[in-house]
């Protein structure tokens, strides 16, 4: 049976809504139709007309209104999802939630408390899940080969001297509510665990507004994993996006290439007993570790990458299959977000 493609209006024609949004569905045309869209901004009305046969509003509330809509897709700028998420939802249309789900911890709790009343659905667009290099990290560390893992190391950066809306704070802006989302909520699935304690530090660097563009966050978890993320505007030196280290291997992954090291599961190792004794002419007894070291190419078991959100969102709307990023997930990322900014400047 051929089910029907899923109907969505696209709230916000700007960088996300077109940039992104109406390119990736226009790329399913199989699952998806876009239906209407919304800006308050007329020319961008007109384009989203001229490329899609669809309806066009000045107003989300105008776009809710509309029977043939079925999804609302929330791409305005961060400081408005809150809002924007709830007339949807009270509308009883399903909502698709670009990140960040809300700007605070607060907001994010007082939206989920509207979601599970409301007549409508909540999804929210964590879509670095599906990200192919996270999907493989993951796998590997499932592996074992790695062993027990104790640290996770995340990184994303560049140096820009950004000074669009996501540099005030006043919009939603800075690091934390731009790729922190994402991150953190790597951070969150690599942790394996609830958050046991966490340690932030923010600054703003290169970028030109009032808004964090450096972002430290180490988080340990209650099974004594500890995940190192790092955020950076003004970072001039690239670094690995994810670095692991088990008590067996470890692992780095930049790119489409990941390097594994790891102790050969094959060869047992010898029992060893820390010496008392006086000390000799080298730092302990010499051991030569079979190491098996690979280079390989970024690539899951199931081939994925950031667009197959819409996959998954489809899966969900039309054959009944779980969303993978629960609404309990994504609240909990802002959890962190809002402890970061804590007694900072940025909060």
């Amino acid at each position: 049976m051929t089910l029907e493609p899923v109907r969505v209006g696209i709230v916000g024609l700007g960088r996300a809504g077109w940039g992104i949004h109406s390119k990736e569905l226009l790329a399913r045309p199989e699952t998806f139709r876009i239906v209407a869209g919304c800006d308050t901004l007329e020319a961008r009305r007109e384009r989203l007309a001229e490329a899609v046969d669809c309806a066009t509003y000045a107003s989300i509330e105008e776009l809710v209104a509309d029977p043939v809509v079925e999804v609302v897709s929330i791409a305005t700028r961060s400081c408005d999802h809150l809002a924007h998420a709830t007339i949807a939802l009270e509308a009883g249309k399903v909502v698709f939630l670009e990140k960040p789900i809300t700007v605070s911890y607060d907001e994010a709790v007082a939206l989920r408390e509207s979601a599970l009343g409301a007549p409508g659905r909540l999804f929210v667009r964590h879509n670095r899940r599906f990200e192919a290099g996270f999907r493989h990290t993951m796998e590997i560390i499932a592996s074992g080969i790695l062993g027990e893992v104790f640290e996770v190391k995340l990184r994303r950066g560049g140096y820009q001297r950004r000074d669009d809306w996501q540099t005030i704070k006043a919009f939603g802006g800075g690091q934390l509510l731009n790729w922190g989302p994402h991150v953190i909520d790597h951070a969150l699935q690599f942790l394996g665990a609830p958050v046991a304690s966490q340690w932030s530090d923010l600054r703003c660097v290169a970028a030109a507004g009032d808004a964090e563009d450096q972002v430290k966050i180490v988080l340990r978890g209650v099974n004594g994993r500890v995940v190192d993320l790092e955020i950076c505007g003004g970072a001039a030196m690239p670094e690995p996006e994810y670095l692991i280290w088990g008590d067996r291997g470890g692992l780095s992954c930049s790119g489409d290439t990941i390097e594994v090291r790891y102790l050969d599961p094959r060869h047992k190792l010898s029992e060893r007993a820390a010496d008392p004794g006086i000390p000799g002419q080298t730092f302990g007894s010499q051991e030569a570790l079979p190491w098996v070291e690979e280079t390989l190419s970024v690539d899951p078991s199931e081939p994925t990458d950031t667009t197959s959100i819409w996959d998954a969102l489809y899966a969900s709307l039309r054959e009944d299959a779980p969303f993978p990023i629960t609404l309990e997930q994504a609240v909990e990322v802002m959890r962190v977000v809002s402890l970061a900014k804590e007694d900072s400047p940025f909060a």
